[in-house]
């Protein structure tokens, strides 16, 4: 099993209608996940949009979101999250998140 965190930025005038889809995703997307092996699975979300997101993997984070990728239930919500996310033009969000190094863990 692998931690990871990783870092996005909701755009400030998005961040209410993304904590309401969040309240409410979609069950196909949370099966897609389990199957995936995505687990412990969290998001947190600073004032100013700032988000860090925790999961816990069987192999690495990569594994996981190419995973995902073959997956018509993730480019579904991709493209329904489409503009929620300062990032580069063309790139979905899964495709942006920034994994960030583990310098400390206490079990």
């Amino acid at each position: 099993m692998r931690r990871v965190g990783f870092q996005l930025k909701v755009k400030p005038e998005l961040i209410d209608e993304y904590r309401a889809r969040h309240a409410a995703v979609w069950p196909e997307m949370r099966d897609a996940l389990t199957r995936h092996g995505w687990r412990n699975y969290s998001l947190f979300m600073r004032a100013d949009g700032t988000l860090f997101g925790y999961v816990e993997v069987d192999d690495t984070f990569e594994a996981a979101l190419a995973g995902m990728d073959g997956e018509d239930i993730n480019r579904r919500w991709q493209a329904y999250m489409d503009g929620f996310f300062e990032i580069q033009p063309g790139l979905r969000a899964d495709q942006a998140m920034l994994e960030l190094e583990e310098v400390f863990h206490l079990d």
